[in-house]
């Protein structure tokens, strides 16, 4: 057998268990229940128990008009995971934020996102 082919059975592995290491799960669901919904007060018909308040934070490079879109996206996707972490049925009063400050020259926006993990009885 050539080095070359010996080489290639021995990194064949390697290769498939180092992409395997970078896959990620998406945050769609956890522990296969769908994500809670973040819901307006007034489409709360049903009584319910507070969880506890659920925070995330997250600092890009980027000026804050740039990121707002993808920042709503995140910070919604980020409260919604938390939540179900606490095993809440939804999120109510979201409350999203972006800080701009700067990193040497580059513009940076800290996403601060807030919102109450509630439970319905």
């Amino acid at each position: 057998m050539s080095l070359f082919v010996r080489i290639s059975r021995l990194s064949l592995p390697l290769l498939v268990m180092g992409a395997a290491a970078c896959a990620t799960v998406p945050p769609s669901a956890t522990n296969g229940r769908e994500l809670p919904p973040i819901l307006a007060q007034d489409e709360i018909f049903r009584p319910y128990v507070k969880l506890g308040t659920v925070e995330v934070t997250r600092e890009r490079f980027g000026a804050i008009d740039d990121l707002r879109n993808e920042a709503d996206d995140w910070a919604n996707e980020a409260l919604e995971t938390e939540a179900a972490k606490l095993g809440a049925d939804a999120v109510i009063l979201p409350e999203i934020r972006g800080e701009k400050s700067s990193y040497l020259f580059f513009p940076v926006t800290e996403i601060k996102a807030k919102g109450v993990a509630i439970k319905f009885r």
